[in-house]
């Protein structure tokens, strides 16, 4: 039985604050190795098993949270795996990578009462990951075959969870990426220390030994046409994401040295993987020895500042229009970048970039907010007379991401797209416009968290097994 000990890496209370270019590979293992609480047992015996159990309520995937961290403080871990694993395909990425602190452990009863909430993310990790190493982890269970076949577009959170229930259901699944490696953002939006790599492909892997057929570097619109995939196949599903990424309108925007953050990210976690990754090697995409601004607010934000500071930037700063309690990103990312040494600038906006054809500073103005905007948050507007200015070689740009035209690359006019460019789905059954083609996960419902992509996946599962059922079972009637 593996030690049940839990490491937790990123409590900004026991971080001791260093400065970007001081901080390496070494300090964060140290930082590791000293701020560790004794046992998951002991951990999950704070839960109070509360009447309401607020943090499975709050979980997008309503897990089973109590039941399994009772069974953990038992010394069950088996059966705490088993649990954990039945309502989510992935629990030890979403251990790692959800953002607790805005969901089940931002809804924890002792965390009401003061006393700090249970950290159930750290336990889901380590149970399944346990059953990793123990040998617990079981593979595909594939139904009957049914003699039809589902084809996947996109082969990110939702399209992985997805293909895993409808091969359960005894469907053939081909799953089509127009990356080299499957896993979406898990593999190349993510960075390595939050989410292992091998995590990752250990997952990929399991599914292709249950018959999950991968086509990768396959762009919908070049090799084949949406088309051209509804002929092969009974269903289809659209699970892209959403990867274009929001621009801004400055003076200076197009210098050298302004880079978009998902083409960053990629670059540091290509170099993970070993890949030969020029733009990298050149240092166009590598922050050592420079001075970093990254501009927005969100989680991208964060995993491009604690990356730059891991890269050996000499400085690194964020630009933030609002406020910290208006960003959208996890305070505790926050927190965990701060202790790291990242420098936040709030209510601030870049206003034009210095340089010439090679950025060297972002001049900024100050921002206040005003009345609320549409969704409720309090609007941002300009404070006059705030202008300051920042000296950068490296900005990096993380606003948040939008749809691709996906009517216009699949070659499908009659792909239903909503105002803001997502795919329209029926709400009931998840199906588009188009008959036998269904859309989940973020290309649905905007840019998002990788656990509510997983919902989607599995929730799409269940609707195209009884849309494929239905259709079988009136072909056999005729």
């Amino acid at each position: 039985m593996a030690e049940t000990m839990l490491k937790f890496v990123g409590t900004a209370q026991a971080y001791p604050s260093k400065r970007g270019a001081e901080l390496r590979a070494e300090d964060f293992r140290e930082i590791a190795d000293r701020y560790a609480v004794p046992t998951a047992e002991e951990q999950a015996s704070r839960c109070s098993q509360c009447g309401v159990p607020y943090c499975s309520v709050h979980c997008p995937l309503h897990n089973h949270i109590p039941d399994w961290l009772r069974l953990t403080a038992e010394g069950r871990l088996r059966e705490a795996y088993a649990l954990s694993n039945s309502t989510s395909t992935m629990p030890e990425i979403c251990g790692r990578i959800c953002p607790q602190d805005r969901l089940c452990e931002g809804n924890c009863v002792i965390e009401f009462s003061g006393h700090g909430a249970v950290t159930i993310g750290s336990v889901e990790k380590f149970i399944t990951d346990t059953a990793w190493e123990e040998g617990w982890v079981e593979p595909v269970a594939v139904g009957p075959a049914r003699g039809q076949s589902v084809g996947i577009v996109g082969a990110g959170p939702a399209g992985l969870a997805a293909a895993e229930y409808l091969r359960e259901y005894g469907y053939e699944v081909h799953v089509y990426d127009r990356h080299d490696r499957a896993g979406g953002l898990l593999t190349y939006g993510i960075p390595g220390f939050k989410l292992e790599k091998q995590i990752v492909m250990r997952r990929i892997e399991r599914l292709e030994q249950g018959g999950i057929v991968f086509h990768l570097g396959f762009a919908v619109g070049r090799e084949a046409s949406l088309d051209d995939l509804r002929k092969r196949h009974d269903a289809l599903l659209i699970a892209t994401g959403v990867y274009k990424a929001r621009g801004i309108q400055a003076p200076g925007i197009g210098a050298t040295g302004i880079v978009e953050a998902l083409d960053y990210l990629t670059a540091s976690n290509r170099k993970g993987f070993g890949d030969a990754v020029p733009a990298f090697d050149d240092g166009s995409l590598d922050a050592n020895g420079k001075h970093v601004v990254v501009i927005g607010g969100g989680d991208t934000a964060m995993d491009c500042v604690r990356t730059a500071v891991r890269q050996g930037a000499a400085s690194v700063k964020c630009l933030y229009r609002r406020d910290r309690a208006n960003m959208p990103g996890s305070q505790r990312e926050t927190a965990n970048a701060e202790e790291e040494g990242v420098e936040f600038v709030w209510l601030s906006a870049p206003e034009a970039f210095d340089g010439g054809d090679r950025v060297s500073g972002v001049r900024a103005t100050r921002m206040r907010l005003g009345a609320p905007d549409a969704s409720g948050r309090r609007a941002p507007e300009l404070d006059p007379g705030g202008a300051f200015q920042l000296q950068a070689d490296l900005v990096i740009k993380a606003l948040g991401f939008e749809p691709e035209d996906l009517p216009r690359l699949f070659g499908a006019e009659g792909l239903g797209v909503t105002r803001w460019g997502t795919l329209r789905t029926d709400g009931r059954t998840m199906m588009t416009s188009l008959d036998g083609v269904f859309a989940a996960g973020d290309i649905v419902r905007g840019a998002s968290l990788v656990v509510w992509a997983i919902r989607d996946g599995r929730d799409v599962a269940a609707h195209m097994h009884a849309w494929m059922r239905a259709r079988a079972d009136a072909a056999r009637a005729a």
